[in-house]
Formats: structure tokens, sequence, C-alpha cells
């Protein structure tokens, strides 16, 4: 199997982009069996604060992406986790942004994608945790991805910024044409008629929907203090159930 990468992503905050990222991940390693590595590509760092492995003066994708020297390898720290590996990510990644911009002596754009070449026969999915922005750390992520997920939390701006993503998308498959928005899917569901309104609003608009929904459950806000994804946490929880179900539909796509 050649490696995929995929990038989740919101302009919107608050929508369970690194829950998601985790349990996504977490779940192609528990029950397919598959490597995976994790890119926290959010200045906040919170995916890498999950696994207890942030750390403001570490090595991360800050210096993979300004570092034409840095190897990939160097960079990429292991989880609790078998099968699971990350690239954290700090602060650092405001000044990376500006640094990228600046310096024109070498691509911009796919600096990300070059350096991922060389763990392509490590892992079997890369997921990049994406900031609630489009810079340039993010615009690497979606050059070096093959498909988008955007997680979306039904509320009056849920539609918000989902044009600006699919323009994103056209814009950068000049540099990567083989990149696809793979589908939107909800996140903290509830069997409300504003929650079941939203849903059908989404997909009369045309946007590409997985069917499956996540669900609302109090174990998800426990497991980002327990620092347990779901499946190790509350596997009999709704959402832990749903994640599991919304893998499945993304690998029969």
């Amino acid at each position: 199997m050649t490696m995929k990468t995929i990038s989740i992503i919101n302009l919107k905050g608050g929508v369970a982009k690194t829950v998601s990222t985790i349990n996504i991940a977490y779940t192609l390693v528990a029950i397919h069996g598959k490597r995976v590595l994790i890119i926290d590509n959010d200045k906040q760092g919170n995916t890498s604060k999950f696994f207890g492995l942030y750390d403001p003066s570490s090595y991360g994708l800050s210096e993979l992406l300004t570092d034409k020297k840095m190897d990939v390898n160097n960079v990429i720290q292991q989880t609790n986790y078998d099968g699971l590996d990350i690239i954290t990510a700090n602060m650092n990644l405001l000044r990376t942004n500006k640094e990228i911009l600046m310096d024109v002596s070498r691509p911009q754009q796919t600096r990300l994608r070059k350096k991922l070449e060389k763990v392509k026969d490590q892992y079997d999915y890369v997921i990049i945790d994406n900031a609630p922005d489009i810079n340039m750390t993010v615009i690497n992520a979606l050059v070096a991805s093959d498909d988008v997920l955007v997680p979306i939390k039904i509320d009056q701006f849920s539609f918000d910024g989902l044009e600006q993503i699919i323009e994103q998308i056209e814009d950068v498959s000049e540099f990567n044409s083989d990149i696809r928005f793979a589908g939107c899917f909800i996140t903290m569901y509830q069997r409300s008629s504003v929650n079941q309104q939203g849903a059908e609003l989404l997909e009369q608009q045309g946007y590409p929907m997985f069917a499956t929904r996540v669900r609302k459950t109090v174990k998800v806000d426990e497991m980002t203090f327990s620092r347990k994804p779901l499946l190790d946490y509350a596997k009999r929880s709704t959402a832990c159930v749903d994640y599991v179900a919304l893998v499945k539909e993304y690998l029969e796509l």
C-alpha cells in the first residue's frame, strides 16, 4: 500500500479537529493495524499536548519546514501507542509562516511533501491536524495531502469557511493534482431539529458528506483529560462507535 496523507481542516475553531485527528489515527492503528504518523500543524500544539509531547524547545514541524537540511526522521517522536508517531508543533509555527514567505531561494508550497517522501515506506497514513487558518504551513499540508476531511459542528456558522476551503483545494491542485475533497463529517451531533436541518442543508448544497455522524458525549471531554484516545478510554461510548464507523466508511470510499 502506498502512504496516504489526510488533512483534517476547518477554518472555524471548536469543531473537534484535534479530537477527530487523534481518534481517526488511533482507530487506523488499533483496529486496522495501520502505521500512522500524526502531524500537528497548529501552533497551539493541542495534539502534541494530548500525547504529552508538547515542548517549546524541541524540534518539530517548524524546523522541518524552515531548515533545508532537517531530516524528517529527526523530528518524528513516538507516542505511547505502538504504530502511532507524531511530528509536534509549538508557537514557533508563527515564525515559520513568515520565514517560508521570505525565503524565495527554494519552493515554498511543496516543502512538506518533499520531506515526507523519505518516510513513505514507514507509514500507511499521515494525518495532519491543521490550524483554523490558511497560511503557508496549511498550504504545505494541502499540497502534501491526498484527501481532505472537514469536521463540522452544526450551528449558525457551520457553513462559514467551507467555500474558502474548496477554493484553497482548487488553488493547490496546481501543485497537487491528486488532492480530493473526501467529504465533511458532522461532529458533536445531537438529535435535534437544528442538527437535522443543518445536516440536510449541507447535503443540499452538494458538499460530499459522510453518512456517519459523531454524536456528542461527555466522554470526548473526559478523553482530553485522560490523554487516551476513545478506543482506549471509553470504547463503548457513542463517539467512539461513531469514529470507528467513520474510519470504516472512509476506507470504503
